[in-house]
């Protein structure tokens, strides 16, 4: 079947499903840009009285190289959406869906992303954005698991997912770092680096994150609750600076120092397990070191291995965040020198594709 047939065929399923969930009819079908994931997503536009639209969420078989071999693939957005949702959080409404096909039809919540709401804006306006947006935080972390084996709870930042991240940083990141190919010694220095990391993580409480929560992946609209979370699905248990370490060292979004700061400051003692500032400090840092690093990696990958050049321009602000974690962290464990020195000779400007 040909490209054009397959999409026309996916929308006359996404108008069928949506008229006999909605009872509503369908005018119109509208791609929406995804991101690095191989999931799809679409506006419908709908006729008659009630919102003027939903979004069709769209499962699709992932990319292997987004996850570690052996691991399962990300689970179902229900029955996890339910349970946050329950809880008080922000998310989309489910309006209904076929779980055999993989789609769920879900409230539109707009286009706007915390991204676009503070690019330009006035600094009191980002601060306030980004004070709620970390009051999440510790709302998430309080949900409890229900029982039932919910998949979230069962999901860890464990040592294969910090191998996956040393594995993507070696093959990607360390050759943009040297200017030719790693070797032996090199590779083991990173890999040695992120088991460390993987070490003091293991140590830290675990806390329900929804392991994503970047500035893409909260939409900012005009009636309250005014960020939704997007993107719900990967959540897992991790350490309790994750989340924050994924909203507050955006590759979209970077933020002054000072004020990035200020924000870890308010939200720590809030966190249900308020960790010591000595140890939540060093946490953040070197969650950002293997956080970062797996970005960095998967930018190059999507530009060089698929052709998506998109995410070169983030390059910068991700190395900077990487060269702050990686100062911070090396001079207090000095195991950690050579992944420092590794670091501080990435490029800042945008590598090719």
């Amino acid at each position: 079947m040909s490209p054009s047939a397959q999409t026309g065929e996916s929308e006359a399923l996404l108008r069928r499903l949506a008229e006999r969930c909605l009872g509503r009819a369908v005018t119109g079908v509208e791609p929406l840009p995804t991101g690095l994931g191989l999931r799809r997503f679409y506006r419908l536009r709908l006729a008659g009285p009630g919102p003027a639209s939903a979004i069709a969420r769209v499962e699709a078989p992932e990319d292997p190289a987004g996850r570690p071999a052996g691991l399962a693939p990300e689970p179902p957005l229900e029955p996890l959406r339910t349970l946050l949702e329950t809880a008080g959080l922000p998310v989309p409404a489910r309006l209904g869906g076929d779980p055999g096909a993989g789609v769920d039809l879900l409230e539109d919540v707009g286009d706007r992303s915390l991204a676009d709401a503070v690019t330009g804006a006035p600094a009191a306006a980002r601060r306030a954005l980004y004070a709620e947006a970390c009051a999440l935080v510790p709302r998430i972390q309080r949900v409890a698991d229900p029982g039932g084996g919910l998949a979230a709870f069962a999901r860890r930042l464990d040592g294969p997912l910090f191998r996956y991240k040393a594995d993507l940083f070696a093959a990607w990141s360390l050759p943009a770092a040297l200017g030719r190919a790693s070797r032996a010694a090199e590779r083991r220095a990173v890999a040695e680096a992120f088991a460390l990391v993987a070490a003091e993580s293991a140590a830290a409480p675990r806390r329900l994150a929804h392991r994503d929560l970047q500035s893409r992946n909260l939409q900012v609209r005009a009636r309250a609750p005014r960020l939704v979370m997007l993107d719900l699905q990967g959540a897992l248990l991790a350490p309790p600076e994750y989340d924050l370490v994924c909203l507050l060292r955006d590759s979209y979004v970077e933020l002054p120092e000072e004020e990035l700061e200020a924000h870890l400051a308010r939200v720590r003692p809030e966190l249900p397990d308020a960790p010591d500032p000595e140890s939540f400090a060093r946490r953040f840092d070197l969650l950002t070191l293997t956080r970062k690093g797996k970005d960095h990696a998967r930018f190059l990958y999507a530009a060089r291995a698929r052709g998506d050049r998109r995410y070169l321009r983030h390059i910068p602000v991700t190395v900077r965040a990487l060269r702050r974690a990686a100062r911070r962290s090396a001079a207090l464990d000095p195991r950690l020198a050579r992944l420092a020195e590794l670091v501080e000779a990435l490029p800042e400007a945008a590598c090719g594709g």
